[in-house]
């Protein structure tokens, strides 16, 4: 809590603050760090070899076989939502399981599933697209405006 906001607090409030900051419970910081670095770097591992796979007995190129890869990574992680396995590997594993694809991957899935009793377009449908439409967003417009400052730049650089 920051000094301006505990100074706004009641003598009661403050003690309050002390007792319950004593007793809150130590993150485990380096432990959920090797954690998170751990699976996510298995995860891209996984994918690495994915790649190679397509690359050796599907006879794409190295810059080609990325999409399937992706795809590959997208299926096998829907697949672990929903037997319900990713659920507890995220849960062990942290921030390491939810940046790379199959994290997002995993949010859509969940929300998929969760409200599919609400019948496919309302439910499975508008939830899904809930979750995953700002991320699709700022993703596009993410890209947008790094290509528009590599132009500028790419510009410039010609002058």
């Amino acid at each position: 809590m920051s000094r301006q906001k505990y100074k706004k607090l009641t003598p009661t409030q403050q003690q309050y603050q002390i007792f319950a900051k004593d007793r809150e419970p130590k993150r485990p910081v380096v432990a959920n760090c090797a954690k998170a670095f751990f699976v996510g770097g298995t995860i891209c591992t996984i994918g690495q070899a994915i790649q190679i796979m397509y690359i050796k007995y599907f006879n794409f190129t190295e810059k080609t076989a990325g999409n399937p890869m992706v795809a590959t990574l997208i299926i096998i992680s829907a697949l672990l939502t929903s037997l319900g396995v990713y659920d507890h590997i995220a849960q062990w594993a942290g921030a390491g399981t939810a940046v790379p694809v199959t994290g997002f991957a995993n949010t859509v899935t969940s929300a998929a599933i969760e409200h599919r009793s609400e019948g496919f377009v309302l439910g499975v449908g508008g939830n899904m697209f809930k979750i995953a439409g700002p991320v699709i967003v700022y993703g596009v417009f993410s890209a947008f405006v790094v290509a528009l400052i590599k132009i500028i730049i790419l510009e410039l650089g010609g002058i």
